[in-house]
């Protein structure tokens, strides 16, 4: 059976920096870093006393705030059939991102979005 642990809670904002801004000064995040994932897109990765914020630009006609939270397992596509045949609903197959990140996505009860990925950013 595959293993699954927390792994991010992931924000959309207008001003990443701003957003940033606020979670280290007023709750004392630490900035691990910013990275661009895939061409023109960037996350900035902050350590919020053991939890992982990644916040990214939020897209055009999009809603900023949470957008999903992920888990990260160590088989991805056996835990993607694993679940399909319990019946959870995916709404994006795996995809490998870059060379150490592929993820999916599913949707769990009340329009909970997750991420579910294999390796980090």
């Amino acid at each position: 059976m595959p293993s699954y642990t927390f792994d991010h809670v992931h924000l959309y904002s207008p001003d990443p920096q701003q957003t940033a801004e606020f979670y280290e000064k007023k709750l004392g995040a630490k900035r691990i870093g910013v990275t661009e994932i895939v061409p023109g897109r960037f996350i900035t990765k902050l350590d919020l006393h053991g939890v992982t914020l990644l916040i990214s630009k939020s897209k055009e006609n999009m809603p900023a705030g949470l957008v999903h939270f992920g888990i990260k397992t160590d088989k991805l596509e056996k835990s993607i059939a694993e679940l399909k045949t319990g019946g959870v609903k995916f709404t994006q197959e795996a995809t490998q991102i870059n060379p150490s990140l592929k993820i999916s996505f599913l949707q769990a009860p009340d329009n909970v979005a997750i991420e579910l990925q294999e390796g980090g950013v």
